[in-house]
């Protein structure tokens, strides 16, 4: 039974995050997420306590996500008996399934970064509108170097947050935690920014997104290790991993930057601000189309890793407790 309502979901879901990415025409909880946030910062984020009004919105979407998650499946729970009974069961399973799909975004970004780096070897302009679709920085004078770099940090940064960390809430709270992680996740990405507008009112999100994310980035960044079959390059990761402006995004980054020899960081724009980011990597060559597909391939094996290492914990549950 705990095949068919937990590692069955998972891997129908995850497969069709490889299928399909997120396709446009499907409504996904992020916009949702993203209207919520975008309403309660609107109305919130203005005079006085500042801090204390963007921590209270936080931990009320967080509570409501998770809570109505889990009374939604909880619910619609049930060993089929009779014919209600099995499409209840039916919505249960499906339901399952979708906010899996929902939460993994793989395949999407690798899209991205593929068009990106063909984006840019036809125009330097066509690179930058490119990868605009996928960082937060400000393009508009980004050299195709520069075009490239973000991309694989990028690509780097949401093995970690767009799959690992899913993942890993996944495996701690069940599809209630992986939804709510992906809450917390939209919450930084909208106002965890250290800019005059954000700093106190998105202080709070970006916090809780750290500490969402510590455990799965430094995760991510070992079984990247693991996939190049190189594990001296751990003491890279642990060298540079800290050395980022986030306590988290410099681990999976570093451990890119190691297997690819290559140079991430640097000064970078956003919303009009400039942040000067600290180097990641000595070695600053060009980087290359090849240098993706390794990139790529990478992401993948970390992936399918992951999704086994999952699949054994919850097979070896069931016997652990039988056997106590």
């Amino acid at each position: 039974m705990i095949v068919l309502l937990y590692i069955l979901p998972l891997l129908i879901g995850w497969g069709l995050d490889l299928l399909l990415g997120d396709p446009q025409w499907m409504p996904h909880p992020v916009v949702g997420f993203g209207k919520m946030i975008a309403y309660g910062e609107k109305r919130l984020n203005k005079g006085a306590h500042r801090k204390l009004k963007g921590a209270l919105l936080t931990l009320f979407l967080v509570a409501l996500v998770f809570v109505a998650t889990w009374a939604l499946l909880h619910f619609t729970s049930c060993i089929p008996a009779d014919s209600l009974d099995f499409l209840l069961f039916a919505l249960h399973f499906s339901l399952k399934i979708l906010i899996i799909f929902w939460c993994l975004a793989g395949t999407t970004l690798i899209r991205e970064v593929r068009q990106t780096f063909m984006a840019v070897d036809r125009s330097l302009e066509e690179g930058r509108k490119q990868v605009a679709r996928i960082v937060g920085r400000d393009t508009s004078e980004l050299s195709a170097q520069e075009i490239r770099t973000a991309a694989l940090e990028t690509l780097a940064e949401n093995l970690s947050d767009g799959v690992i960390a899913p993942l890993f809430w996944f495996a701690i709270g069940g599809v209630p935690g992986m939804l709510t992680y992906k809450l917390v996740n939209t919450l930084d990405s909208m106002i965890g920014y250290k800019t005059d507008r954000y700093k106190d009112f998105g202080c709070f999100a970006a916090r809780l997104d750290d500490v969402a994310n510590y455990i799965p980035a430094r995760i991510t960044a070992f079984l990247m290790v693991l996939a190049s079959g190189r594990l001296s390059l751990l003491k890279f990761v642990a060298k540079y991993g800290s050395q980022h402006a986030s306590p988290n995004s410099g681990y999976p980054e570093a451990a890119l930057a190691g297997i690819l020899n290559c140079r991430f960081g640097g000064p970078h724009t956003y919303f009009g601000q400039l942040f000067d980011k600290p180097f990641i990597g000595e070695n600053d060559r060009l980087l290359t189309t090849e240098d993706m597909q390794v990139a790529v391939r990478i992401n993948r094996i970390v992936e399918c890793v992951a999704i086994l290492l999952i699949v054994f914990v919850y097979s070896i549950i069931p016997m652990i407790l039988i056997a106590i």
